[in-house]
């Protein structure tokens, strides 16, 4: 049965502690609003920290709200955050059907556009799920069209072609997705039209974490 990739938001009060660690599984953790410590280290608005382990979460002492994206085996427990002041909801699962044969990496990153910016039509080589944290954008992949504001989250299955068009104001979204190891420090993007390839391109990354990862036991 193919893997999952899901997307939790977790909010914890100022006095909030976690009943258990969370289960050890390929996951990043990306600081929307406030401070956390991970693990020992401290992290702020717009951080993320990543790990394969069971890692430690205990919010800043004014709360802290975090997107934590993880990749778990089919049948895997919803890994849903619990304890005393923590409000965790998962915003989207996938099926990852388009799973790449092979040794992986787990890429998470931002793209940001200017005003009305877009991404041309393209593909990626692996399934990925995004959260738009500013701005807005409209996706349009398999004969539809769906916008979203902040918060709002979509899966990319990968060889399914997108074209990603950004409202008239500054658009920024957070992804993490599943590629092959041979792409580590690689673009995982390819454009369907020839004559979009060299084409001036509008959105800028910034990565948080492009590592190898085990499989999904």
């Amino acid at each position: 049965m193919p893997a999952i990739l899901r997307l939790h938001e977790d909010t914890l009060s100022a006095d909030a502690a976690l009943a258990t660690r969370l289960p050890a599984r390929p996951r990043m953790i990306f600081v929307v609003h406030g401070a956390a410590t991970i693990d020992g280290a401290a992290y702020g608005d717009g951080a993320a920290w990543f790990g394969e382990g069971s890692p430690t979460l205990a919010p800043g002492k004014g709360g802290v709200t975090c997107w934590r994206f993880e990749l778990a085996a089919d049948g895997a427990p919803d890994g849903a955050a619990r304890g005393r002041g923590v409000v965790s909801q998962e915003k989207l699962a996938a099926a990852l059907d388009t799973l790449p044969a092979g040794d992986l990496l787990m890429r998470g990153d931002s793209v940001a556009f200017p005003p009305g910016g877009c991404a041309y039509l393209h593909t990626h080589q692996g399934p990925g799920i995004r959260c738009l944290i500013d701005g807005g954008i409209r996706i349009d992949t398999h004969g539809r069209s769906t916008s979203y504001g902040p918060g709002g989250a979509w899966f990319e299955s990968g060889p399914e072609p997108v074209f990603a068009q950004a409202a008239e104001r500054p658009t920024r979204f957070i992804r993490v997705m599943i590629l092959p190891r041979t792409l580590l420090g690689k673009s995982s993007i390819s454009y369907v039209n020839e004559a979009d390839r060299a084409r001036p391109k509008s959105q800028q990354y910034k990565i948080f974490v492009d590592a190898p990862i085990a499989p999904p036991a």
